[in-house]
């Protein structure tokens, strides 16, 4: 029975993000509340609701900062040098306009929010193929394979939320991606010189004397030499670049957690950008919307997972998976993973894949011995093509921007990212240090510890399945709050 209400949880829960009949954040709550409840756990699900909160704190703290760290760089207009730049090299040759848009993309695209990316990005570089009578759709392809890959940053959503749902430290599952997000970066500045050639066979070179007067897609037009905003500080760029560097250093290296390392970031960029009281509220109060929206996911994805795990449910689904993959199959279970990223992630939303199926592969994956950093990694294989699913809103954000269909925009850019965005990745996932943590490869099939077996709800139709190993690797966590 708790099988089957498992199952039925997670179909009622996709199900409500997919019609829209609920925002994620509402489902998150009430969908696991409603099923606890009918599952005979309403006096003990508060327990599990706040274990979940807290597994995720640090998430949530380390997301709340980065957001703001980087919307007081955007503030403080340290992306507008770059911009300046790409549009002083790439003047009226198609190729470095193409590659000028992916690089711009992939700088912008650090803070995790690609809708930001979207409208900087096409802000920037769109009035230049309207003035050559470019073909927008290559705008629009290029833009969203830079974002979708550095969109895989920690404080990105999609590895934020497979943290959030595997429990683990966020920088467990970036800092391995980190040479195939270089590979495909790499294949997106080869796609953008293909595109970009392409172009130029078409059209040529053309001459832009009046470049800064090229009407903007969001309103307004291109000024390279405009008046600064007034939250605008070009004196301290050099300071600002060298203050991201090292955070990006730090990082990487582990100095520091990642919650310490933005809060730490964020203080200092407050107090040497905007030094006044009145000036830290008002960037604080210009930036929290985009802050509350992220943290209220995050913390009602605790307690969909909190519920999911204390009542059993997760164990339950992972048990029926592990019925269906023969032990010979169990260590492709990274692969298997990745492959179903691709449709999951297209047809159904993050949320529904990552808080609603992932925790499932990551429990069956763990009675083959197979690490969750390794289930979590393969999970983000797919995002680009997620990137082009009709559940992504930023998605028609940038259709609207460069005025394209929708539809003819998936069909011109899926195969550019099957081919240089997800293969990078999938390769990838095959060599992944982590797939085996466990158990034994003999004979071509994988020799898994022998396993207890538990004591099932009466009427479970999975009570003959033998729970997972009681020596199974534990997972690593991410720090939780005592």
């Amino acid at each position: 029975m708790l099988t089957l209400l498992a199952y039925l949880l997670v179909v009622v829960f996709m199900t409500l993000i997919m019609t829209g009949r609920l925002p994620a954040l509402l489902a998150l709550i009430l969908v696991p509340t409603a099923f606890a409840i009918l599952a005979g756990f309403g006096g003990t699900m508060g327990g599990m609701m706040l274990d979940g909160i807290r597994n995720l704190a640090s998430t949530g703290v380390m997301l709340c900062f980065a957001i703001l760290y980087f919307g007081i760089m955007i503030d403080a207009g340290l992306f507008d040098p770059v911009a300046r730049l790409v549009l002083r090299f790439v003047r009226g040759n198609p190729v470095r306009i193409v590659i000028g848009t992916a690089v711009l993309a992939m700088i912008v695209s650090l803070d995790g929010d690609s809708a930001t990316s979207y409208l900087i990005t096409t802000t920037a570089m769109l009035p230049l193929y309207n003035r050559l009578n470019m073909n927008p759709l290559i705008a629009a392809c290029v833009i969203m394979l830079a974002a979708g890959n550095t969109n895989l940053t920690p404080w990105g959503g999609p590895t934020a939320r497979a943290a959030s749902a595997l429990h683990l430290d966020p920088n467990a599952l970036f800092v391995p991606l980190v040479p195939s997000m270089i590979a495909c970066a790499l294949s997106t500045i080869a796609i953008a010189y293909i595109l970009g050639r392409r172009e130029r066979a078409r059209i040529g070179v053309a001459s832009l004397s009046r470049l800064d007067d090229v009407p903007a897609p969001a309103g307004g037009v291109v000024d390279t030499e405009a008046p600064h905003p007034p939250e605008r500080r070009p004196r301290l760029i050099w300071v600002n670049l060298a203050l991201t560097a090292a955070l990006m250093a730090s990082l990487l290296a582990g100095l520091l957690p990642l919650p310490a390392l933005f809060m730490i970031a964020f203080a200092i960029a407050m107090m040497i950008n905007y030094p006044t009281i009145e000036q830290q509220k008002e960037r604080i109060a210009h930036n929290a919307p985009n802050v509350l929206q992220v943290i209220a996911l995050i913390f009602a994805a605790g307690i969909f997972t909190g519920i999911l795990s204390g009542t059993g449910m997760v164990e339950a689904m992972a048990r029926s998976v592990l019925a269906v993959i023969p032990d010979s199959a169990g260590r492709f279970l990274p692969l298997i993973t990745a492959l179903v990223s691709i449709p999951f992630t297209f047809f159904i939303s993050n949320d529904a894949f990552y808080f609603g199926i992932l925790p499932v592969l990551a429990q069956a994956g763990a009675a083959f011995g197979i690490a969750p950093e390794a289930i979590g990694r393969a999970s983000l294989v797919g995002q680009q093509v997620h990137l082009l699913s009709p559940l992504v809103a930023s998605t028609y954000l940038l259709v609207g921007l460069c005025n394209v269909d929708f539809g003819a925009h998936q069909r011109f850019t899926l195969p550019w990212s099957m081919g240089g965005g997800d293969a990078g990745r999938f390769g990838a996932v095959g060599g992944d240090p982590g797939v085996l943590k466990h158990g034994a490869v003999a004979g071509g099939r994988l020799s898994v510890p022998r396993c207890r077996t538990t004591t099932i709800a009466p009427g479970d139709p999975f009570a003959c399945i033998a729970a997972p190993c009681s020596r199974a690797p534990p997972s690593r966590r991410s720090p939780v709050p005592s």
